[in-house]
């Protein structure tokens, strides 16, 4: 990561989950000393605050297929805008959710950034779950399950046209990693568009360090900004309790801080964002201190 200035944004998002909580996940990072340990490794820190987004209770769901779709666009779009102008003006975007649907915005601020300055994009989705949902295949109807899909041009229209870009992210340049609860039609997508997946059982077999090592290589070989989507359900829960769909049988507190380590060694990343993080279900905000040291392990935190 070369950019020097790190610029915060907050999406308290809860209305693409099923449970709620997650909205207040930017507060609890923030409270957990963030931006502190960011300046102790030397970066410039400028907190934008959070975007504004209208509660359940002053909504109705229009779409049982898609729950609060208008007002995710509304504000996915608001974010798009400014991770945009972040990068446009040279800094790093760092985005604190809310759920996982806020990567429907993040993605596409990166890819008008990259499709204005012809560059490819690549994106490393660090997730317990793929989000490969579509309208047709959710059980749910929650749109956190959906993002991925909707960044590959798989799902809604709206949601895959969000903010002008059609098809904002190609499989080849997509790495999933962490992946351990996936629903059947989801496999199905992920299949035919032959998106590189490393699950839990990859990781057990081959170990992360061999699999984050691979993936960084070949990004760093084909796609000139590297973004990474990191759930904090990808890791179990008995080291992250406080998060919106735990489930068991994730990553370990080491290998999430060899992930980042990783990350941080090749200097590669240029955006990344936080998601799911719920104080409602954590305990003395354990979650949120562990992410924020995750998140300054990806920028260049060392244990000596």
């Amino acid at each position: 990561m070369s950019r020097e200035i790190v610029s915060i944004i907050g999406f308290p998002i809860d209305l693409g989950a099923g449970r709620r909580g997650v909205d207040m996940g930017p507060s609890a990072l923030r409270i957990a000393g963030l931006q502190g340990k960011l300046e102790k490794l030397g970066y410039t820190v400028k907190d934008n605050g959070d975007i504004k987004i209208e509660i359940m209770e002053r909504q109705k769901i229009q779409n049982p297929k898609l729950k609060y779709l208008n007002e995710i666009l509304k504000t996915s779009k608001i974010l798009a805008a400014k991770v945009e102008k972040v990068l446009a003006n040279g800094d790093f975007p760092l985005c604190l959710g809310g759920d996982h649907s806020m990567a429907l915005g993040t993605i596409a601020g990166i890819a008008a950034h990259c499709k204005k300055n012809k560059l490819k994009l690549g994106v490393i989705w660090i997730d317990a779950h793929t989000d490969m949902n579509t309208e047709e295949t959710s059980p749910s109807g929650n749109i956190h399950g959906m993002p991925l899909a909707a960044s590959l041009g798989i799902g809604n229209s709206k949601l895959v046209n969000l903010y002008g870009i059609a098809t904002k992210l190609k499989p080849e340049n997509c790495a999933l990693i962490g992946i351990r609860s996936i629903d059947e039609a989801e496999k199905l997508n992920i299949k035919k568009l032959k998106i590189p997946v490393a699950t839990m059982a990859d990781i057990d077999k081959t170990g992360v360090y061999r699999i984050i090592v691979k993936t960084l290589k070949h990004f760093q070989n084909n796609v000139d900004h590297i973004h990474v989507s990191f759930d904090v359900d990808s890791v179990d829960p008995t080291v992250a309790p406080g998060v919106g769909t735990p489930v068991a049988g994730g990553l370990s507190y080491r290998e999430a801080h060899l992930i980042m380590e990783t990350i941080a060694e090749c200097g590669c990343m240029s955006s990344l964002e936080i998601t799911e993080v719920n104080p409602i279900i954590d305990h003395e905000n354990k979650t949120a201190v562990f992410t924020a040291d995750l998140i300054a392990s990806s920028m260049g935190q060392r244990i000596f």
